[in-house]
């Protein structure tokens, strides 16, 4: 198995920052990649960047520019900065480990953290 630990996840204004950390444990070996999705109330999960260990790297549309992915190996654990941030960037974030298939939909990976609340406030 994977364990995966969000955290970073808090209360900003608009335009502000927020570094979300993604901390792996377990069978790392396992996974392909790292990526990140939100959930929004009353919305389906959406994706929003993946990192692949091949050095591959993609973000949805809306958050391009302002997103940016990365990881330190040494510590199995994954980034993502978010800048200027919006209301509308306000979720539930999780990280979860890439198996296989299209990066874009959740039945490409395999083990889902619990979680970090991100709240933009306009």
């Amino acid at each position: 198995q994977v364990q995966l630990v969000e955290s970073g996840g808090g209360l900003v204004q608009a335009g502000g920052s927020l570094r979300l950390s993604c901390a792996a444990s377990g069978r790392t070996y396992r996974t392909n990649g790292m990526g990140w999705f939100r959930q929004a109330p009353g919305k389906e999960r959406e994706f929003v960047a993946v990192i692949t260990w091949s050095g591959s790297i993609y973000y949805v549309d809306s958050v391009k520019g302002r997103f940016t992915l990365s990881r330190d190996n040494a510590k199995n654990t994954v980034y993502l900065q978010m800048n200027s941030l919006k209301p509308e960037d306000t979720a539930v974030y999780y990280c979860a480990s890439y198996y296989a298939g299209n990066a874009y939909y959740t039945g490409a990976y395999d083990y889902w953290g619990q979680g970090t609340q991100v709240t933009v406030s306009s």
